[in-house]
């Protein structure tokens, strides 16, 4: 197995080849495995998470540090940043998880990315697992909002709805894709009233309706701006409408009162695009 391109990813070039072979081999392929590397990981991912967001965010208490702690470290967050990383190409499994579609399950992928941060911490020390750490999660951290600590995607769809007085999405299952024991679930998300129409995909039906519930309120927040503009326009034409009738010409003053130009054609409220009828999730590649 070349392991070249992923440490080169990890930015950690291992002065021990078998940590790293350790860390991505499956209980179910044998041992030497990554249960234990997966345990000291945790802990060592835990501490340097920690410390990126006390410096990151200066005015949050420790109650909202913890959660958005807890929520950067739980399963779901190690499972993208693996499938970033593309590590389900490398991993060691067994026969029987191999069929049942093992190298895709997010348990599995989490705790190997667990093992990794453990294997570089022997490997290397604590700085070298640091710097390994910080490179993975600062991405991540551009995009956190601690307004959203530890919500899911369906209940912050959900929320921005509620707040703007519109009905809740409509979930449904538009196709399921392999064997009983390894599916992949379609799910569309709809929101009719803003024309949102968007397809998740996943390897349960929760997993598939989180996706979805995340690119509908993407399109939801792209619509904002648009909304804005549209409001504003509508703002301005009623405002020209309520001014007093303008001066005939022999009255109007001459230089002071040139702002107030009849408004340029081309900039009614209807002329603006069309709002967006939503966002399609492509389809993630089964690994090799």
């Amino acid at each position: 197995m070349n392991l070249d391109e992923l440490q080169q990813q990890l930015g950690h070039r291992f002065a021990d080849a078998s940590l790293l072979r350790q860390a991505l081999t499956h209980r179910s392929f044998g041992h030497p495995n990554n249960e234990r590397l997966e345990f000291l990981g945790d802990s060592v991912l835990n501490c340097v998470v920690a410390a990126m967001l006390y410096r990151h965010f200066g005015r949050i208490d420790e109650g909202d540090l913890s959660r958005l702690r807890a929520n950067l470290v739980k399963q779901q967050s190690l499972y993208e940043i693996a499938q970033r990383l593309g590590l389900s190409q490398y991993l060691l499994l067994g026969e029987g998880e191999l069929k049942s579609g093992g190298f895709r399950r997010p348990s599995i992928l989490g705790d190997t990315l667990e093992a990794i941060v453990g294997a570089v911490f022997l490997d290397g020390g604590f700085e070298a697992a640091q710097s390994v750490i910080r490179a993975l999660y600062e991405p991540v951290l551009k995009s956190v909002d601690p307004k959203t600590l530890g919500k899911d995607a369906k209940t912050l769809l959900q929320e921005y709805l509620q707040g703007k007085k519109l009905p809740l999405p409509l979930y449904a299952v538009v196709a399921t894709h392999g064997a009983a024991h390894n599916q992949l679930f379609e799910v569309e998300c709809a929101i009719p009233k803003l024309k949102i129409q968007v397809l998740g995909s996943g390897a349960s039906r929760r997993a598939a309706e989180q996706a979805a519930a995340r690119r509908a309120l993407d399109a939801a927040h792209a619509m904002v701006p648009a909304a804005t503009r549209r409001s504003r326009t509508r703002g301005e034409r009623a405002d020209k409408h309520d001014k007093p009738a303008r001066p005939a010409a022999s009255e109007a003053p001459a230089a002071d009162d040139a702002s107030e130009a009849p408004e340029a054609p081309g900039t009614d409220a209807a002329t603006l695009a069309p709002l967006p009828t939503g966002i399609e999730e492509s389809r993630p590649a089964r690994a090799a």
